[in-house]
């Protein structure tokens, strides 16, 4: 790497403390859908706005406590899903009492378990019944979960509509809060963690050419917050080339 590049690192990456990665209340306006085999996408942000009646809610948010969700998800092939009302009887997380009819369960809604991520409770749509989180019968590693990246991974079950899946790995095709990052591949020669993502990036973050030039490097909004030349998207590079989390 050169010694420029390191010093233009150094100075620009000391212009304050990295930031945390907390959970918003929306899920990432770049990574917001899950995938089911029998209905097709599923979008966990843009539910469009349901009727008053229907809870007046925007898209899934996660409580400020992030211990439950609320809102809607939109499937272009089976319509509303809702999620909770976002006010749990105890104010913690939904009871999801087990027998009645929609009208008869006003406390239902998907819980997060905060020491395991572990989520939980059901969620309703009108056209094709419960969605149920609570799926203890897989194996920890199946059952649907926010890691600590904030991202939703595993599986949820319709008993309509088959499995839900939270595990795709292309970007922008599965649920997560905060920032997501793109790849260290920056410059999309099939290598990575490889110096010369870092000198592609930083020659693009100076408004210079991609490196090799015959290759083609990806946008410096690495950290995908809708802000260029950003030195937080320095930061959130090496962090994530060093194996860390998106800053």
């Amino acid at each position: 790497m050169k010694t420029s590049t390191i010093h233009l690192i150094a100075s620009l990456t000391t212009l304050g403390p990295a930031m945390t990665l907390f959970a918003q209340q929306a899920p990432s306006a770049t990574a917001k859908m899950s995938w089911a085999e029998n209905i097709g996408w599923m979008n966990w942000r843009d539910a469009g706005s349901p009727t008053a009646s229907n809870g007046g809610s925007q898209g899934v948010k996660l409580s400020t406590s992030g211990q439950f969700l609320s809102g809607f998800i939109w499937a272009e092939n089976t319509g509303y899903i809702n999620v909770g009302d976002g006010t749990p009887a105890n104010g913690l997380a939904y009871s999801n009492p087990t027998s009645g009819s929609i009208a008869g369960l006003p406390d239902f809604g998907v819980n997060i378990n905060p020491a395991t991520g572990e989520l939980s409770g059901f969620a309703w749509g009108e056209n094709i019944g419960w969605i149920n989180f609570s799926m203890t019968s897989l194996a920890p590693a199946q059952r649907a979960r926010m890691t600590s990246e904030d991202r939703l991974v595993g599986f949820a079950w319709g008993e309509n509509v088959g499995w839900i899946s939270f595990n795709a790995s292309e970007q922008g095709q599965f649920v997560a809060w905060g920032k997501v990052c793109n790849d260290v591949d920056f410059n999309n020669d099939g290598s990575i963690f490889d110096p010369m993502d870092i000198d592609a990036f930083m020659s693009v973050f100076s408004e210079g050419p991609c490196i090799p030039a015959q290759a083609t490097c990806d946008s410096v909004d690495f950290n995908n917050d809708g802000s260029i030349f950003d030195p937080q998207d320095i930061d959130a590079f090496m962090s994530v080339f060093s194996e860390g989390p998106c800053l």
